[in-house]
């Protein structure tokens, strides 16, 4: 996607060939800095540390971590405790364990004096892949916004409620739930987004806003509980969200919020659709409440905020008395049957065992 008209991705090779270069993204919208990523230290808090996050782009970060890690040694030990450090560095995201596994599947078979270049070739397979599928998931979206348009008279845009960030921030280029909304804008279909500024960390302020301005995109940010009043008033089309993981029932786990989003759509019959990669759905298990881990990040997310003054200096500052604690959970489950549509790089499907199947049936297979 592009920057001030140049085009950027999340992730790629430095000049060097072997080093990594991501954009920093705990310094947007108010600074746009490229950090590189040099041992498999690096990668794995760029990973916890959320200077990366977005299933996709988690994996495919984790990816070139092992790249990095062989860098210092290729040995099957050394390849077993590479991938374990990535694969513990967050723990919601299916990606990750994803792109741990198929880089170990991969490589375990080869000599170790051929590992190191093998990890690079296979790295750079995985995220020409997502840039792909996130492709396809913007096709597939791209008509369920035009038939909204066109129920709409093809006159008035199209508004569309999102939740965090699930734009090409997220992944290596497109994005998942903003991928549609690219294709859209580029086939002229007129647009308004709503974005919920997603406590804690704010991410659909901070970076879907920073997204869609960058590409000219009509948006509004709206507090995270004005979602059901525009809804109850008629002010939402559709909304579509993005997923860390998805049972194979069709349940979602994306970020902390989204249920509420669903449960609104679903009382005001506006329709809710998930965007995601086939690599994101979860075939082991089927209730998501109960069997998706959710991570439970530090206090300190919801304590303090980070913002910029009227001076233009970035500052961190505390919003809740000294003595209050804070529990900070960072994803929920929405159940299958408040979703209207899965929207994958196959296709759009139910969320249910029976539609998801019906695209991938290697896994009924399987």
């Amino acid at each position: 996607m592009r920057v001030n008209g140049k085009p950027w991705r999340t992730i790629w090779l430095a000049n060097d060939c072997r080093r990594v270069e991501i954009i920093d993204q705990t310094r947007l919208p108010h600074e746009l800095r490229i950090e590189t990523l040099a041992t498999l230290e690096d990668a794995a808090r760029a990973i916890r540390d959320m200077l990366v996050r977005g299933a996709p782009l988690i994996g495919a970060t984790a990816a070139y971590g092992v790249c990095l890690g062989l860098n210092a040694g290729a040995g099957d030990t050394d390849l077993q405790r590479i991938c374990a450090t990535l694969a513990a560095s967050r723990p919601t995201a299916v990606n990750l364990r994803w792109a741990v596994d198929r880089m170990q599947s991969v490589l375990l078979p080869l000599p170790p004096g051929e590992r190191q270049a093998a990890s690079y070739r296979e790295a750079a397979a995985i995220c020409e892949e997502d840039v792909a599928v996130n492709e396809a998931i913007g096709r597939h979206g791209l008509r369920l916004i035009r038939d909204a348009w066109l129920k709409k008279g093809g006159r008035d845009p199209v508004r569309i409620l999102t939740h965090c960030n699930a734009g090409w921030l997220a992944t290596v280029d497109w994005g998942t739930a903003l991928a549609p909304v690219y294709k859209a804008n580029a086939a002229g279909i007129p647009l308004l987004l709503w974005v919920d500024e997603t406590r804690p960390r704010s991410q659909g302020a901070s970076l879907t806003a920073w997204e869609l301005a960058a590409e000219g995109i009509d948006h509004r940010l709206i507090v995270d509980n004005a979602g059901g009043h525009l809804m109850q008033h008629g002010l939402v089309d559709l909304c579509i969200v993005g997923t860390d993981r998805t049972t194979a029932s069709g349940d979602v786990c994306n970020k902390i919020g989204t249920y509420l989003k669903a449960l609104a759509a679903h009382a005001n019959g506006v329709p809710f659709y998930v965007a995601l990669p086939g690599s994101t759905i979860d075939w082991r298990i089927s209730d998501g409440v109960r069997e998706i881990p959710i991570e439970e990040r530090g206090q300190e997310e919801v304590l303090w905020v980070w913002g910029q003054d009227r001076d233009g200096r970035v500052q961190q500052v505390r919003i809740a008395p000294a003595a209050t604690s804070a529990f900070n959970p960072a994803f929920d489950v929405t159940p299958a049957a408040l979703v209207t549509g899965l929207i994958t790089e196959r296709g759009v499907c139910p969320a249910s065992r029976e539609g998801m199947r019906s695209l991938y049936p290697e896994a009924a297979a399987g």
